[in-house]
């Protein structure tokens, strides 16, 4: 997700932008608040108990199997069955930060998603088949879920008892499952776009990001960083990733698009269903899925890449100029990380009106309002570089627990810099000491990056630090021993989830040299480190009263 409020990366007034909690750097006019911002440090500090009690008791709702790590794989401590008697598998992933999120005892391999889209209403008859792996004997286990409506549940074709608890659907199947079995679920459920609850990690005080994107002729969906099972039952834990398949059924004058690639369009009638799927594992908050007026944009990336995007027909004509451009960020990002983009597909969903003021890595199809696709280059193509960036880091390697986004934010914030410089729109040493004296703030209020306050902190608290432990290393170590250790830690998890002790693993062994203390410095101190290479750089002075 795209930060632009931060210091020497924001846009001009009027660009297309995020939330932040950000001060403005000094020397520079204040610009309006948007809508859903986070609230200040006094009233997050007021509120503090509430969110303690919150946690208290997503905690108190797991089984006795969970367990939570503050480091390392949270799923594979999630059960203590010998792996024959079978048991329930934990309600939790055991992630620090949001201790509700995501299941025990299986392996998720894939979803199928039905939407039935009509006019006039925000309910949509649904189905997911889920198929996955036991990791333990299963007596029962449960999907994360907030939909309207659960229906009916079966597991290995064979009717099931479930029951929904908070944001839990627990179901038993009528035969325990073995450890190591492959097995399908389905459930047919109702959603309901008009459905707005947050959260559980935020205070009813705390802003937050609207999952549903109800729009005039469709929807888009915001599922980061922990609403993707307002959409679909599902595991939803970015340390569980599965391919994705979306089936839509929608009126013939409106369009379908989804992550992954489109493999059939069919129209029986005055109706037409879309289907798309993915050809890799995704994480859950990734998935993108909209129905509306769009006009298609195709084009051929570097190595025959496919590139489709989809614009808000109304506002068609004045983003597909910087549309016309994604082959050339894709062949930059390329060339910069030293890597193939990950995915079958590229392109962009540029949806009509807002879209909650922010723009999304959305697997294969970034995300953004259409209205930001207009800005001129200088101001809108950095934040699609970002998001581009996202698709190697967040999506393709994906983080093991939510205190390791700076993985994904910070790549994403670091390479936007490197291009922004690279056209001559900022100057590097300019912007790292203003993101450098910003720093020491920022940590007072989210906490060192790798060790976020709280929950909410997940989409901001970790960029900057993230940005500037990548920038010092490529200092402390040189460019080309730099790019080797990006492109061996890129490597080693493609496909695949990492940890902050991970990327220390790859620096140290690639680098020759043990770098553990310059970057948990950075990531997990309390206080803000040196910068490498300019030990003259020091916290901002207050301004004047």
């Amino acid at each position: 997700m795209f930060s632009a409020r931060m210091p020497g990366l924001r846009p001009r007034p009027g660009a297309d932008s995020t939330r932040s909690r950000a001060p403005q750097p000094s020397g520079r006019s204040p610009r309006p608040p948007r809508r859903r911002r986070r609230g200040s440090l006094s009233a997050l500090a007021a509120t503090g108990a509430l969110a303690l009690a919150v946690s208290a008791c997503a905690a108190a709702a797991q089984t006795g199997d969970t367990a939570a790590t503050a480091k390392g794989d949270v799923r594979a401590g999630a059960s203590t069955t010998d792996g024959r008697t079978p048991r329930p598998g934990a309600h939790s992933a055991g992630d620090p930060l949001f201790t509700y999120l995501g299941n025990g005892g299986y392996d998720v391999a894939s979803y199928d998603i039905r939407y039935d889209y009509r006019a006039g209403t925000t309910k949509m008859n649904s189905s997911v088949r889920i198929t996955a792996t036991a990791k333990q004997a299963l007596s029962s286990f449960s999907l994360d879920s907030k939909v309207d409506r659960v229906d009916s549940v079966s597991v290995q074709g064979e009717r099931a008892a479930f029951t929904v608890s908070g944001e839990k659907l627990v179901i038993t199947p009528r035969h325990a499952l073995r450890e190591g079995e492959s097995f399908r679920v389905d459930v047919s459920y109702r959603v309901d776009r008009a459905d707005d609850t947050r959260s559980p990690s935020y205070p009813p005080t705390a802003h937050y990001l609207q999952a549903w994107l109800e729009k005039d002729d469709g929807f888009a969906v915001m599922g980061q960083p922990d609403r993707a099972h307002m959409f679909f039952p599902g595991n939803d834990h970015p340390s569980d990733k599965a391919r994705f398949t979306f089936r839509v059924t929608t009126p013939k004058n409106l369009q379908a698009v989804a992550s992954g690639t489109l493999r059939s369009r069919k129209t029986t009638g005055d109706r037409t269903t879309y289907t798309y799927t993915t050809r890799d594992p995704i994480p859950t908050h990734v998935a993108q899925v909209a129905v509306g007026r769009f006009t298609k944009v195709t084009a051929r990336g570097p190595h025959g890449l496919p590139i489709r995007s989809h614009l808000a027909t109304a506002r068609y004509k004045a983003a597909k100029a910087q549309v016309d451009d994604i082959p050339d960020q894709v062949a930059w990002v390329e060339k910069e990380i030293g890597r193939r983009y990950p995915f079958e597909t590229y392109g962009v969903l540029g949806v009509p009106g807002d879209y909650d003021g922010v723009a999304l890595e959305s697997a294969t199809l970034s995300t953004f309002s259409v209205e930001g696709l207009t800005r001129p280059a200088e101001e809108i193509v950095p934040t699609m570089i970002h998001e581009l960036v996202h698709q190697y880091f967040g999506d393709a390697v994906s983080v093991r627990t939510w205190n390791d986004m700076w993985i994904s934010e910070g790549h994403a914030e670091y390479y936007q810099l490197l291009y922004s410089v690279a056209k001559g729109y900022r100057k590097l040493d300019e912007v790292l000491k203003q993101r450098y004296e910003f720093e020491f703030d920022k940590r007072v209020e989210s906490g060192p990056p790798a060790r976020l306050k709280t929950a909410q902190d997940v989409l901001t608290g970790g960029n900057n630090g993230g940005l500037l432990m990548l920038a010092g290393l490529r200092q402390q170590v040189g460019d080309s021993v730099f790019k080797k250790i990006e492109q061996t830690f890129y490597d080693r998890y493609l496909g695949r989830s990492a940890t902050t002790k991970d990327y220390i693993d790859v620096a140290n062994r690639v680098s020759g040299r043990d770098l553990t203390s310059y970057i948990e410095g950075w990531l997990y101190g309390a206080q803000v480190p040196p910068m490498p290479g300019h030990p003259d750089w020091k916290r901002a002075a207050a301004p004047a009263s």
